[in-house]
């Protein structure tokens, strides 16, 4: 058995690596390695998959969220509410453009934005709410979207970890994830489950108007070149990027049931032992499993990690530090600010190894050196 990884990209190339090799090449010898034409076809092929009537390609996911907040033209001091159990991303665009961060807790079974905290949390200066599909599962949106609207307060949607998932709203019409809100964002980070080789990213809107100002700010604020109308940056995706991304996107819908084939295995192997809690599945969400997330009872977590990396099975904390107690954040929060919920979520958590390529020898092993790692942790409190 090979070494194992947590996600293992290699093995992923080796399939499809003719497709991707030729792909590649045909960038490199027509020498359209900005704004080509990969880059126009994958941006028409990726709205068709997610029926979004415009994707605008930027150069990685937090180019993408930081360009949704500049098109909504907030002004310094504004409010965008946003969880704290998050990657560092999602908040760190809100204070680089001048913003307030306002954190919300999370929901103990999905991970999601809790909408009684995001309620809770509006004040006359909220500008904008950021829900997190976290670990590949979709945040509530019915309620959320029905709050926009009353409130007047556009959604964002940080879909960076659960591109191909789904939502289904209680009138049983489905629709993929990051399409719903004002704006969507994603990451093509290599390690996503729609990933290249480098970084990469993009936004989702079906508001004409909007996404070519998203077009404009993402291309230094022009339509017309050399003349520029806004203030901008300069973020695009690359042609051999897209190019691999036009070939994985084919590959994205197999991808997503790998994994989870992938956590059905692991939630059969853990659904017995009481110091395991296995991701909850929302019904009204397809998880796509970014990342497979325990909640530990009783063990301790770094001891578990420990003992596991001593068996040659890796495992990741995805997040032992929220947003709201980072060293660059605590100026937006109050001396004894507390949010219960992801408090806890930051001392129990931990990733196990999830990807496309998983052998059912693999998810074995890993599952067999958890449980009897937990097993000699509890035997000697």
């Amino acid at each position: 058995m090979l070494p194992l990884q947590m996600v293992d990209l290699k093995r992923q190339y080796q399939k499809i690596k003719p497709e991707i090799d030729a792909a590649m090449l045909q960038v490199v010898e027509s020498a359209a390695f900005i704004n080509g034409p990969e880059v126009t076809a994958f941006a028409k092929e990726l709205e068709a998959y997610l029926g979004v009537k415009h994707v605008i390609p930027c150069a990685n996911g937090t180019d993408a969220l930081q360009i949704a907040l500049m098109a909504l033209d907030l002004k310094p001091g504004d409010e965008v509410i946003t969880p704290s159990f998050t990657y560092i991303a999602t908040v760190e665009v809100v204070a680089l453009l001048g913003l307030k961060p306002v954190f919300v807790d999370v929901d103990a079974d999905t991970f999601t934005m809790n909408i009684e905290s995001v309620k809770a949390a509006i004040t006359p200066r909220t500008r904008a709410i950021i829900p997190v599909h976290l670990y590949g599962q979709c945040a509530d949106m019915a309620g959320l979207l029905q709050l926009s609207a009353e409130r007047n307060i556009p959604l964002i949607e940080d879909n960076a970890q659960a591109i191909g998932g789904t939502y289904t709203f209680p009138d049983g019409r489905t629709v993929k994830t990051g399409t719903m809100g004002l704006i969507g964002c994603t990451s093509f980070f290599p390690s996503k489950n729609l990933g290249c080789y480098g970084d990469g990213g993009a936004m989702f809107t079906n508001d004409d108007a909007l996404a070519e100002k998203l077009r404009m700010i993402a291309n230094h604020g022009q339509k017309q070149r050399y003349y520029h109308e806004l203030v901008g940056c300069n973020s695009r995706l690359d042609s051999l990027q897209a190019a691999v991304l036009r070939i994985k996107l084919r590959h994205l819908d197999v991808y997503c049931d790998a994994r989870r084939y992938a956590a059905d295995f692991y939630d059969a192997a853990f659904a017995a032992n009481n110091h395991i809690v296995t991701p909850y599945r929302a019904p009204y969400c397809k998880h796509v499993f970014h990342q497979y997330t325990l909640q530990l009872k009783g063990i301790n977590r770094d001891t578990l990690a420990a003992d596991l990396a001593a068996r040659n099975i890796p495992s990741m904390i995805y997040y032992p530090v929220s947003s709201h107690e980072q060293n660059m954040l605590k100026s937006f929060v109050e001396a004894g600010f507390s949010l219960p919920t992801t408090d806890y979520l930051n001392s129990c958590v931990l990733s196990l190894p999830i990807h496309t390529e998983l052998t059912d020898e693999e998810l074995k092993f890993i599952t067999e050196g958890v449980l009897a790692a937990i097993a000699a942790q509890a035997e000697q409190v």
